[in-house]
């Protein structure tokens, strides 16, 4: 099944609900950084997490930035998602495994450990918003739907899960349910809402028992006037980075430092952050860098 999202209304249009198949997704960021399993499930949870909050945005454009820092092993999580369906990210430390936690499940919230959630919406004009909110669980879930009630003041319920075994990845996703001013006022509704989400013994269960998101939010919302949008949106891990944009950031280093690079070690290497990606420049491509600041120069003056 292809990484997808699906968006949903029900009880009249008081309740938000976006569906995120991103397997796939997930599985090309844990080949990237070479991801440990208990990594792939944290990176897996916050890249589908930052979707399906970047879903609500309007404007083309637009992107949420997820930045965990705990004081765990893994050394904190940054993910970048756009309205476009596009998705990346990494951790700091993709080599840490730990044992599993009471439950027998990937011990997300041991790697996380204690510390802050940071998010950056950036609406595509204007100052970008951000927020912080304390962590309270490291589970990822836990601590987006803390921000979404505490800082942007809507009651929601995400789910989010990553299966990953000796075969890779094999299901990852997540659901996120809103509860808008008008449905919130109805506390019948909420107290089902609230009951049925927490029934759900995880996200992936769901997707390896068959079903699709439709079929999810059918048993979820079905009897609440549940309606589902026809567009189904592609997802995918996608990295803005490239060639140029390496040496344009070598260009800021300034002639002397490039002429330490050409001498030292005839010419630079640089990888991506988010997706592992290595670009080399060579000595000349170094030196036609240091005559671009020679020309641009002498423009100036």
């Amino acid at each position: 099944m292809a990484d997808q999202l699906i968006r949903a209304t029900a009880a009249d249009g008081g309740i938000r609900a976006v569906g995120a198949i991103t397997t796939k997704l997930t599985s090309v960021a844990r080949e990237r950084h070479k991801l440990s399993y208990v990594a792939t499930a944290a990176l897996g949870r916050t890249m589908t997490a930052g979707l399906l909050m970047a879903s609500s945005m309007k404007r083309p454009g637009s992107r949420v930035n997820v930045r965990i820092k705990g004081d765990g092993p893994l050394g904190g999580i940054l993910v970048d998602a756009g309205l476009d369906g596009t998705v990346r990210g990494y951790v700091g430390n993709p080599s840490i495994e730990l044992p599993p936690n009471a439950q027998g499940k990937l011990d997300v919230g041991g790697a996380v450990g204690k510390g802050f959630l940071y998010v950056v919406r950036d609406i595509g004009y204007g100052y970008p918003y951000s927020s912080t909110v304390e962590l309270v669980s490291g589970e990822i879930g836990d601590d987006v739907a803390h921000y979404l009630v505490t800082s942007e003041q809507t009651p929601s319920a995400l789910v989010l899960g990553v299966f990953v075994g000796a075969q890779g990845v094999t299901a990852a996703g997540g659901i996120l349910i809103q509860v808008l001013p008008k449905a919130a006022r109805d506390e019948a509704i909420v107290e089902k809402l609230e009951s049925r989400v927490a029934a759900l013994q995880g996200f992936t269960p769901l997707l390896q028992a068959g079903k699709n998101l439709t079929e999810i939010l059918q048993d979820i919302l079905g009897d609440m006037g549940l309606h589902i949008f026809p567009e189904t949106q592609i997802l995918r891990f996608h990295c803005s980075c490239s060639m140029s944009r390496m040496l344009g950031a070598l260009k800021i280093l300034g002639e002397a430092e490039l002429q330490d690079m050409i001498a030292k070690d005839d010419g630079a290497e640089a990888t991506c952050d988010f997706c592992g990606e290595v670009y080399l420049a060579s000595s000349d491509q170094l030196a036609q860098l240091i005559a671009d600041l020679h020309a641009e120069s002498s423009i100036r003056q």
